[in-house]
């Protein structure tokens, strides 16, 4: 089994509605991403899957969030802009374009992050 690992960065504002604390103001984080994706077989060039193709597909689905206040967005009209949200949020965008994927890590900040991998895997 091996188990590919990208990462990447959005800057967005947010506020988490019904928080009792300063979360519940707009402010801001520079988010950090990581996709991990399982897969069984190499390729013909001995790849499990190419990098690159990962971090294009991470950086278009980033690229939608980037500097915007999540809170305007479709998704999260109905959802709160939690870290745990925002990882359901990529996960779903991603699992279209890979077979494999086992996990997003969203990271507000350097000290906190969350991982979501769906309970069916």
């Amino acid at each position: 089994m091996f188990e590919l690992s990208v990462q990447s960065t959005f800057s967005a504002a947010h506020q988490v509605k019904g928080y009792p604390g300063d979360c519940a103001g707009l402010h801001g984080h520079t988010y950090r991403v990581e996709i991990r994706i399982r897969l069984k077989k190499l390729n013909k060039l001995g790849m499990a899957q190419d990098f690159r193709k990962i971090k294009k597909i991470l950086d278009k689905t980033l690229k939608t969030l980037d500097h915007n206040n999540l809170n305007t967005l479709q998704f999260f009209k109905k959802y709160n802009t939690t870290a745990e949200w925002i990882a359901i949020y990529i996960y779903n965008e991603i699992k279209k374009y890979f077979k494999g994927l086992y996990s997003i890590t969203v990271w507000e900040g350097n000290d906190y992050s969350v991982t979501y991998r769906p309970e069916d895997l």
